[in-house]
């Protein structure tokens, strides 16, 4: 049995806000969890909701003095930008709508950010935002959380060290079915704002979790996408935007690759997966069963990797919390996004400089290729389902 992870050594304490997670938010509390659970991060400054009353009575619960609680992101990054001692980092976990002007004031006020995705609207505003933390020196993390699992990360190394050969082919797939009811006419909040274009942007099946795939794939293969297919699906009854894709590419390397994400899939909770294969084998991976690699190389028998129990590379090892059979899932993974930003964030403080382990987390560029993606599929299923250049 292989013990969890030891403790980093990284030493500090970092002062962090929140925009968004108020009452009746499911991601802000999880977000705050996943902060939590490695102590490198206090919350000190929020504005949790667009009723002031909800902020109040969200910060009261968390502690947090009614001087550092706002009635809009606005007034909170101006008034941070101010203080002596202001917040380290936001963390933007809004309806997408607000977070590129969410991000936009505090990255103007020398405020490090972590956003939810996908990103913002529009590519323009993306790389927007990414020269504006480039010019200030700035940190900027996406939460593509499913990236922070420990078999995610082994699975990237042993495709990066050859150990699968030339890839040759991807299917990564998001099934859920929450959505087959009209859940956004039956009280839902979560369906409601992913359901509504103006709050939602201009898709949400694709915007919603076929971008975990693209981030997904990216980060476990390192491939580019030179074109795509797609078709969005609007099955529910009255639907503006899409609750169904299916997605065919092409990428620069010559390797092809199917996605299919849903919100209309019976039988279906949450059903992240890929597959990859290449000249030499194969690696798949589900988040129902994240502790898990199946790996199959040509001429030996089919394994399956366990974390916790076999040893995984270096980085995978690091972020394995616990022995093995303790199953980590959600809060871990976002949790390892985190504690690398904030101990990135810690050297950043300190002058030290930044290895490539450090910055192993979910940043501005990969936030730039989720907005890219996401409206090559709609502009793709809108002319037809065509062949799009990425």
């Amino acid at each position: 049995m292989i013990e969890g992870s030891s403790d980093s050594g990284i030493t500090g304490k970092l002062r962090y806000g929140m925009v968004g997670g108020g009452p009746g938010a499911f991601i802000g509390d999880v977000h705050r969890k996943s902060i939590a659970l490695d102590g490198m991060s206090v919350i000190a400054a929020g504005c949790f909701s667009r009723s002031w009353d909800n902020t109040l009575a969200t910060g009261k619960s968390l502690g947090i003095p009614e001087d550092r609680l706002y009635k809009t992101f606005d007034d909170m990054a101006a008034a941070e930008g101010r203080r002596s001692d202001k917040i380290d980092f936001v963390v933007i976990v809004t309806p997408n709508a607000s977070h590129y002007p969410a991000a936009k004031a505090f990255l103007n006020q020398g405020i490090h950010v972590v956003c939810d995705k996908p990103l913002c609207f529009e590519v323009q505003e993306a790389k927007e935002l990414a020269e504006l933390a480039k010019k200030n020196g700035l940190l900027f993390g996406v939460t593509y959380t499913y990236t922070g699992f420990p078999a995610v990360k082994h699975a990237r190394e042993m495709i990066r060290r050859g150990e699968i050969g030339d890839i040759l082919y991807v299917n990564g797939e998001y099934p859920q079915d929450w959505l087959i009811t009209p859940q956004e006419k039956e009280g839902s909040k979560q369906a409601e704002w992913r359901t509504d274009p103006q709050r939602a942007g201009k898709s949400n099946c694709v915007g919603d979790i076929g971008s975990h795939i693209e981030n997904m794939v990216s980060y476990v293969t390192g491939l580019k996408i030179k074109s795509l297919l797609a078709r969005l699906d609007k099955i529910g009854p009255g639907r503006v935007l899409d609750d169904n894709a299916t997605i065919m590419l092409e990428y620069t390397n010559g390797a092809k690759g199917v996605y299919w994400s849903s919100q209309i899939a019976m039988g279906n909770d949450n059903g992240l997966k890929f597959r990859v294969f290449g000249t030499k084998g194969g690696i798949e991976w589900r988040v129902e069963d994240p502790n898990y690699l199946r790996i199959s190389l040509l001429g030996k028998p089919i394994t399956t990797l366990s974390r916790g129990r076999d040893v995984f590379y270096p980085r995978a090892q690091s972020l394995s919390r616990i022995p093995s059979g303790h199953p980590e899932g959600y809060f871990e993974a976002m949790g390892n996004i985190y504690k690398t930003f904030a101990g990135a964030l810690l050297k950043t403080k300190a002058g030290e400089s930044l290895a490539e382990d450090d910055l192993d987390f979910p940043n501005i560029e990969d936030g730039i290729n989720g907005v890219t993606f996401i409206g090559k599929c709609v502009e793709s299923s809108q002319k037809g389902a065509v062949w799009v250049n990425f």
